[in-house]
């Protein structure tokens, strides 16, 4: 059996990536990467046919040394530990980033990575909350806002908000540059609301303004954000996933 790893034009793994996308059929945490031109393509052959590829890659204009996007063809993973490893020798990837419900990369990590670590939490949709909040209205951000909005320390500013007492207590979004047709919420709650369940409310809202636009709400965060991950999950967010690093071993 001959194994051969080769530099590939960003289109030419297209077709592989849409059978990688419906395997997974969840939020993928570094898909823009490849969009970005983030990443480094490689295309994975077995005696002269292509059965898979691998992404390597870096943020903005770091080295491009992080496996991130890892796929063989099913018939053909008996050759997949060989192939990462060949992966890695052709790229001189440092590290791995896996999602653990990508089991394929998770299980070459573990077979070839050391110093593992997790810090995030993956969250999907489980079920449907209706709660309500009196006096409190989930608007989109208008011009007028700007000024009135409280200093963000976590999440960006979003394009919705709460406003409560004559006061912007929340702000939240959604992004879309994960995979379709997910959509990942962010929020973040001014201190002096905090801990009256409008996070938990405006993440319903979000979720629903998600459904509305066609497409599928997710969500993520630290696995150290205790308030952050009760808020989610209250709201119908429920862990699916952790991400997972680690450096690559001799």
């Amino acid at each position: 059996m001959a194994i051969d790893i080769v530099r590939a034009a960003p289109q030419d793994i297209l077709p592989l990536r849409e059978l990688y996308c419906e395997e997974m059929n969840c939020q993928i945490i570094h898909y823009s990467w490849h969009d970005r031109g983030w990443t480094d393509s490689y295309l994975l052959r077995v005696d002269g046919a292509v059965v898979g590829y691998g992404l390597v890659g870096g943020v903005n204009a770091n080295p491009k040394e992080v496996i991130t996007e890892f796929y063989v063809l099913p018939a053909h993973r008996a050759h997949a530990l060989p192939l990462f490893r060949g992966l890695v020798d052709a790229s001189r990837a440092r590290s791995v980033e896996a999602q653990t419900n990508d089991k394929l990369l998770t299980l070459m990590l573990y077979d070839c990575a050391e110093r593992i670590e997790s810090d995030t939490v993956l969250f999907e949709d489980a079920f449907r909350t209706t709660f309500t909040a009196a006096g409190v209205v989930f608007r989109r951000i208008i011009d007028s806002d700007q000024g009135r909005i409280f200093p963000h320390t976590v999440e960006p500013v979003g394009q919705w908000v709460i406003e409560a007492d004559g006061e912007i207590a929340a702000t939240g979004g959604v992004l879309f540059h994960y995979n379709p047709p997910y959509g990942d919420i962010h929020m973040e709650v001014a201190e002096r609301f905090r801990r009256r369940g409008y996070g938990s409310y405006l993440v319903q809202e979000l979720k629903r303004t998600c459904y509305e636009m066609g497409k599928v709400p997710a969500a993520r965060c630290e696995a150290s954000n205790t308030a952050s991950r009760a808020t989610l999950q209250k709201a119908g967010l429920l862990p699916c996933a952790r991400m997972l690093t680690g450096a690559i071993g001799a």
